[in-house]
């Protein structure tokens, strides 16, 4: 299986290739290519791969633009940062849409359901829209966490979503910030806090800090091409975006 991906972030690019040849190694990648116009001249050279990946939000476009542009009608495995774009996702011939970070199991499933369509009628099962769109069912039914029932001391508390500025790991626990300031400890991993929350409304900046909107108030540029922020409430340590998250951290402030 021939396989093309279109991102214009290097880093998401080379994870994603990574990913790819771990799950499945026998999808051969042609090329990365980063742009539309440079997709437009690879598809004019090129038959078309059994498989796209592609980023919606490009440097001169929109990943749209090279489906309807071409009448590109292979399967397209859509890969983004952006939650607002998966309605017109149904549209085209998509096996999934994956949010940004991509996580590795998410990204098994879908070349899953790519090879199912690959099978047999008799063999080939037919996921349900929740089974094929799981993260696009709770962004269009709004299923996220509304709120966490935190406890400090012999107190029970309950912190409505809108409450919350940042959840942070530091020395093997995790914390839920409030806008008061006040820290309180949550029986929860990162990766699972961040599957319960609303990608426009939190990011996950690095691996120990997931960010609501509402509580940055600086943005500096950083040495390694990384950012610098500064947070309401403070935070003592440093807080970095890291260096591959640092273009979806951009789009994301600028939606």
């Amino acid at each position: 299986m021939q396989a093309l991906i279109i991102e214009d972030e290097r880093l998401s690019a080379d994870r994603l290739k990574v990913l790819i040849n771990k799950i499945d190694p026998e999808i051969q990648i042609l090329e990365v290519l980063d742009s539309v116009s440079s997709a437009r001249n690879w598809f004019r050279d090129n038959s078309p791969p059994d498989i796209l990946f592609l980023d919606i939000q490009l440097n001169d476009g929109l990943g749209f633009d090279v489906l309807t542009e071409l009448k590109i009608e292979i399967p397209v495995i859509f890969t983004t940062a952006y939650d607002n774009y998966a309605i017109k996702a149904f549209k085209f011939n998509s096996i999934d849409y994956l949010l940004k970070p991509i996580d590795e199991s998410d990204l098994q499933h879908s070349i899953e359901k790519l090879r199912a369509q690959d099978r047999p009628a008799e063999t080939a099962s037919t996921p349900s829209v929740g089974q094929d769109f799981g993260q696009l069912k709770k962004i269009l039914t709004g299923d996220f966490k509304k709120r966490f029932l935190v406890k400090l001391g012999d107190q029970y508390r309950s912190v409505n979503i809108e409450d919350v500025r940042y959840f942070h790991y530091h020395d093997g626990m995790t914390y839920l910030v409030a806008n008061d300031g006040k820290k309180y400890p949550l029986d929860y991993t990162m990766d699972h806090i961040e599957s319960l929350l609303h990608p426009l409304e939190f990011f996950r900046i690095n691996r120990k800090l997931i960010l609501s909107l509402s509580c940055i108030k600086e943005i500096h540029s950083y040495f390694n091409s990384r950012l610098l922020l500064r947070l309401s409430p403070e935070l003592a340590d440093e807080v970095i975006v890291s260096r591959d998250r640092v273009g979806d951290f951009k789009r994301w402030m600028d939606l």
